[in-house]
């Protein structure tokens, strides 16, 4: 390949820091290709004063980003998995899904080092409804304030402001390097406590679905078993019609004998009412349909409506 790649990115720190991990690995495989990466900056990025439910509408990290590809002028996109909705643009397709990093969320505290030895009535920052409803379930007694910015700035207003703990995907703090850092009080949630959102942990790069290029390039980094696990919460996802603006959570893991098993759940924000289910096979999509199914007969569309409707 001997033309210059444009990479797309937005502009927050971890996201141009994930983007450089995907350059890096490339840039291994492709001595001779030259990477550069374009920033954008998307409606996600630029409404910070409200939650991401109240802001509306899906894509919002990654309208902006698409429709660059549409243009041309970019020829791939490096998101987060988590922030791209189960529809893409037409002519638009993943090229590739690196090998995921850590699903879990994680809880970082102010002085304490585990939820249980938070005192009654504790602040926890999460701009996240399904991490909202989760905590909530786990201790009623929570008090949720929301939090918006990117990880870095959300890291200063636990110190700065009224939190007793904030809750951060692991995958970020593990891609800026700061999990080693040993001033940080942290403790990783297990799926029980806070099941994962769908794709938590993992890329996704997109591209053209005509760049027969780039996506043989990306072919190379490809992650076939991350890609196993991530269709299946996606099929769950697209199948329930999911957002951010829906408490929603989706995660697959792939057993010994190379099925899969698939844990998911839909809730009220204030973690009162849950729907879960587990279904496990061989086929993702089938997997994370049936699971969406399972649930849409135990009353999951009504609960999204009302929702939606607030």
């Amino acid at each position: 390949m001997k033309r210059e790649i444009i990479v797309g990115s937005r502009k927050s720190k971890l996201a141009l820091t994930q983007t450089g991990h995907v350059i890096s690995a490339l840039q291994a495989k492709f001595p001779d290709v030259t990477f550069k990466i374009h920033e954008i900056v998307t409606k996600g990025d630029r409404i910070l004063d409200v939650t991401l439910s109240k802001v509306g509408g899906k894509g919002l990290f990654v309208s902006e980003v698409e429709q660059a590809l549409v243009d041309k002028k970019i020829d791939f996109a490096v998101h987060s998995m988590k922030d791209v909705p189960s529809e893409l643009q037409e002519g638009l397709t993943i090229g590739a899904i690196p090998k995921r990093e850590s699903p879990y969320d994680c809880v970082v505290f102010a002085e304490k080092t585990n939820l249980d030895e938070l005192p009654q009535g504790a602040v926890i920052g999460t701009s996240s409804l399904r991490r909202a409803s989760m905590l909530k379930r786990y201790r009623a007694d929570f008090q949720i304030k929301s939090i918006r910015g990117n990880i870095d700035t959300r890291l200063k207003k636990l110190y700065a402001e009224d939190f007793d703990a904030i809750l951060l995907a692991e995958a970020g703090l593990s891609r800026m390097g700061w999990l080693s850092d040993e001033t940080l009080r942290r403790q990783t949630l297990d799926a029980t406590t806070c099941l994962p959102a769908v794709g938590q942990g993992a890329l996704a790069i997109e591209c053209r679905n005509d760049d027969a290029e780039v996506l043989a390039m990306l072919s190379e980094i490809h992650d076939t078993e991350t890609a196993f696990c991530v269709r299946a919460e996606r099929a769950f996802l697209k199948t329930l019609n999911g957002g951010c603006e829906i408490p929603i959570a989706g995660f697959a893991q792939k057993e010994a004998d190379g099925g899969l098993v698939f844990t998911g759940f839909v809730g009220s924000v204030d973690g009162l009412t849950r729907l879960d289910v587990q279904t496990s096979g061989d086929t993702p999509e089938t997997i994370g349909i049936e699971a969406a199914n399972i649930l849409l007969k135990q009353g999951a569309k009504e609960l999204i409506d009302a929702l939606r409707s607030l």
